[in-house]
């Protein structure tokens, strides 16, 4: 079953991140065997990058060995709902620090895969996660 990658990790392998590149790029090659995809979100989120240039955004993905598109589904929509709703309930609680909408869907697509590779494990708590 594939692993999904997080926007960081592929950000950080594209910019070749004097800190990071290294190490995203040997944890993709390492979990390459099980498939890797990217959420619709991250695909979004990585437009900025390639000057809006999605020849350039695709080839960059299939150099790296990340699947795209990957469809988002009814239950991932059911998935997030769920998780945003717990979130805002810990937020009125004062339980819970500021989390974006976006790594909400991106967890929320997750929790149908392996996991998420990403550089930034605190941001979801609830799926399976390698850490960069």
């Amino acid at each position: 079953m594939a692993w999904v990658v997080d926007t960081c990790v592929l950000l950080d392998i594209f910019s070749g991140d004097p800190q990071f590149a290294e190490s995203s790029a040997e944890c993709l090659a390492r979990h390459l065997s099980d498939g890797l995809v990217v959420s619709p979100i991250t695909f979004v989120e990585l437009a900025p990058a390639f000057g809006g240039n999605l020849s350039l955004q695709e080839q960059f993905l299939a150099e790296v060995g990340v699947q795209w598109p990957s469809l988002w589904t009814v239950r991932d929509t059911l998935s997030a709902h769920e998780l945003w709703w717990r979130h805002l309930e810990k937020k009125r609680q004062k339980e819970s620090l500021k989390r974006l909408v976006a790594d909400v869907l991106i967890q929320a697509f997750a929790r149908r895969f392996q996991g998420l590779i990403t550089r930034n494990p605190r941001d979801f708590a609830g799926v399976q996660v390698v850490s960069v």
